[in-house]
């Protein structure tokens, strides 16, 4: 910081953030510093009185900032950035002529290519036990399985499928290029409930199945969904089967989760943060404002903030 001497810092990790204030504290920089949390609920641990600006994703996440003394005029709603091809419209026939999807049932798209030891082994297992009933779908849904760059568990699911006799309403993929397109083209995600995910499929507008438990943050993302009715909660296998025959036999269920989602869709919230921390480097800086003034600690005491775990 003190050799590039940057325009703007956005974080959008409490580690980057802390260390960008240390930095502007010990170099007596005048950068403005913009904090970008990730998940649908700010941790205590923000650096709440030394960020010019808090870019969240929720009024709910703005009740918890304000207890914690954070001015009004330094939260703005933007919600979580995505990528740029999340704000693309695309045409559903073609993704799924182009990846051999059926145009005739829906498609079921199940996010597993992540493959760290927790949680995301109890998310494979939970699929692979879901495995024997998905012939009881063969009419209505067709389930696209992603193992990412997991070559190895790809095979599993397509020896899997072979031997359970289902491969006709199973497609298992591998890295996907394009992931924003299939994700428009599909009816339903099985995800898990991490913050960019959800937010990519609220961007993409396709209902979601979080399954898995859910801690910390990721359990603040599953109360935000599920009390908005923009998600479904499942923590067992045969939770999941049980949310699929409803989806299955309602499809409305589905669609109303898509309409309560839009409430909480921001696909323009990368330009919006961008652009705010822009405004904030090219702004007069006041030397004797305290976010400016070099020195080495600095304690405050707040309020009970409105959401706390």
């Amino acid at each position: 910081v003190r050799k590039r001497r940057p325009l703007a810092i956005i974080c959008t990790h409490i580690t980057a953030a802390n260390v960008a204030v240390a930095a502007r504290m010990l170099t007596g920089q005048r950068f403005p510093i913009v904090c970008v949390p990730t998940d649908y609920e700010t941790e205590g641990l923000w650096p709440h009185l030394s960020t010019d600006l808090f870019c969240v994703a929720t009024e709910s996440m703005a009740e918890t900032l304000r207890p914690r003394l954070v001015p009004e005029q330094r939260i703005r709603i933007t919600g979580i950035p995505t990528r740029e091809d999340f704000r693309a419209s695309y045409d559903r026939e073609q993704t799924r002529q182009r990846l051999n999807l059926p145009q005739d049932k829906r498609i079921v798209l199940a996010l597993a290519g992540a493959y760290l030891p927790r949680p995301y082994v109890h998310f494979r297992t939970a699929l692979d036990n879901l495995l024997p009933y998905l012939h009881t779908f063969g009419d209505t849904l067709h389930f696209v399985f992603v193992a990412g760059n997991d070559a190895e568990y790809a095979g599993h699911l397509r020896r899997a499928c072979s031997d359970l006799g289902i491969s006709d309403c199973v497609t298992v993929l591998e890295y996907v290029e394009g992931m924003a397109g299939l994700m428009a083209a599909s009816d339903l995600v099985i995800c898990k409930s991490g913050g960019l995910t959800v937010t990519e499929c609220l961007c993409a507008q396709v209902p979601m199945i979080l399954l898995g438990r859910a801690y910390g943050q990721e359990n603040a993302n599953v109360r935000l969904l599920t009390a908005n009715g923009a998600a479904m909660h499942v923590t067992t296998w045969r939770e999941l089967l049980e949310a699929l025959r409803h989806v299955s036999r309602s499809p409305e269920s589905a669609r109303s989760m898509l309409v309560n989602g839009s409430f909480l869709r921001h696909p323009d919230a990368a330009r919006d943060i961008a652009c705010a921390a822009m405004e904030l480097a090219n702004a007069e800086k006041d030397p004797a404002n305290p976010l400016y003034k070099k020195h080495f600690l600095q304690f405050y005491w707040g309020h009970k903030p409105a959401h706390v775990r």
